[in-house]
């Protein structure tokens, strides 16, 4: 176990599968302060866990479990490794999952209402059908499976409040899924570049100074929608709803969209 330890606090999974961290932030790798949990361990804490003392899963391996079907409600999952880990159908409602790695984790069906997901690595995720009403995800999505997911009222917006860690705002990029429901959540300077999410709802989305260069949005709901210096260079627009109830003349390079 010493010499696994060694090699995982050495490489980064970022840098294996050549993808780029959140923009301006320092992602490295959390140094573990425990070995690997089985899933017995984690139902064992679960189980002790209390409403004054919740769950606590800061900077412990976690790594390609079955944890599907837990309860994992108000957890302390900071800083955690869960790549490649089973969650689906798991209850992660307002657990705390920042700084996290869930790299090609499967949280398809699962509820992560309220939870939050700073600096959260969630590229190649599974998570379909995955609910983050009212979530804190300015986490990177980059590549995930989004199909019919929900982030109604989710915040992907850049915190300008504390930038001690460099801006971290919702990295979408690539990401794909249809029917992903963003009803009334905030997504101002959020990164949406090259990602397919058609039939997607956008209703009363703030997605101002957002990038949505080379997006396809087609057949997506815009209605009340705030595009505010948000980019759409090459971004389709095709067959979009409720495109005369946004204010998409106030986003930049809506005559290169593709529409």
């Amino acid at each position: 176990m010493k010499h696994v330890l060694i090699i995982f606090l050495t490489l980064s999974p970022l840098s294996a599968l050549g993808q780029s961290p959140l923009s301006g932030v320092d992602m490295t790798l959390p140094k573990m302060t425990q070995a690997q949990m089985t899933r017995a361990d984690v139902v064992a804490r679960l189980a002790a866990a209390t409403a004054d003392a919740p769950a606590d899963f800061t900077r412990v391996w976690l790594n390609n479990l079955d944890l599907s079907g837990l309860d994992f409600s108000n957890a302390i999952l900071r800083a955690t490794s869960l790549n490649g880990t089973n969650l689906s159908g798991s209850t992660l409602d307002g657990a705390i999952l920042s700084q996290s790695w869930m790299i090609g984790a499967n949280l398809s069906g699962a509820s992560l209402v309220g939870a939050e997901l700073f600096q959260t690595q969630l590229s190649q995720a599974d998570l379909s059908d995955t609910d983050f009403t009212n979530a804190r995800t300015a986490a990177d999505f980059t590549k995930a499976n989004l199909n019919r997911a929900v982030f109604k009222g989710a915040d992907f917006s850049a915190d300008m409040r504390n930038q001690s860690m460099g801006l971290m705002r919702g990295v979408l990029s690539s990401a794909r899924g249809s029917d992903v429901d963003f009803t009334d959540a905030q997504m101002s300077r959020a990164d949406l570049e090259f990602a397919k999410l058609p039939n997607a709802n956008f209703t009363n989305a703030d997605l101002s100074m957002a990038t949505l260069g080379g997006a396809d949005l087609t057949g997506a709901t815009l209605s009340g929608a705030d595009f505010t210096n948000a980019d759409l260079t090459a971004t389709r627009l095709t067959d979009v709803q409720g495109a005369d109830q946004a204010n998409l003349n106030e986003a930049k390079n809506l005559d290169r969209a593709i529409r």
